[in-house]
């Protein structure tokens, strides 16, 4: 009985849940390369010789967070379409 109710609420509000966890996705990722950029503007300003270390590491770094918010979003698609 409760099983049966859980899965008709699972299938009702999957759509739902599988847009709202994909916009989370996106918007905790574009935070997190905010943070990225404003750390590194401010450690170049802090040390410009190293400029060149501090934009490489940002670059893996915000590439890194792009790579899981992908995949968040892809698995929220899944859900959404399943």
């Amino acid at each position: 009985m409760l099983l049966s109710a859980i899965l008709q609420a699972t299938v009702a509000w999957g759509p739902v849940a599988g847009a709202i966890g994909a916009s989370i996705a996106a918007l905790a990722a574009a935070w997190g390369i905010g943070k990225i950029g404003q750390s590194a503007m401010e450690s170049i300003a802090r040390q410009p010789e190293s400029a060149g270390n501090i934009r490489t590491t940002m670059i893996i770094i915000g590439a890194l967070v792009e790579g899981a918010c992908l995949f968040a979003i892809l698995a929220c698609l899944l859900a959404v379409v399943m």
